[in-house]
């Protein structure tokens, strides 16, 4: 059974970081892409970063980029998105998904439940 499970959000004030982990479960995640993707309030969902499998490659968001970074722990089946210099408009519920093969541009197959992050002072 295909499982991911997000963690690591928190209240952080304006100019924090936090690290969030995807731990997969069901599938060995070196062979699939994975996405990081948030849903603030009122708002829609927003892709926020994504590594291809094979390649390594990482893009992100023009609103995450230079602050976040994507990595992946292949032993441990999870991927970590660090986020530095968070900011308000950074609040939301955090998910990571499967992707359907190794391509960022595939779309994805499953979902976490997400973990939320608060930018707050």
């Amino acid at each position: 059974q295909v499982q991911l499970v997000e963690s690591g959000g928190a209240l952080v004030q304006p100019g924090g970081s936090l690290r969030l982990s995807c731990a997969a479960s069901g599938f060995p995640l070196r062979y699939y892409a994975i996405g990081w993707f948030r849903q603030g309030p009122g708002k829609e969902r927003e892709a926020v970063s994504c590594m291809d499998s094979i390649t390594g490659s990482t893009n992100y968001g023009d609103s995450v980029k230079g602050r976040f970074t994507f990595s992946r722990d292949n032993e441990k089946n999870t991927v970590y998105l660090q986020m530095n210099s968070l900011k308000p408009e950074d609040t939301g519920v955090y998910y990571c998904a499967q992707g359907r093969d190794t391509s960022c541009h595939s779309g994805y197959v499953h979902w976490g439940q997400g973990t939320q992050v608060t930018v707050s002072s």
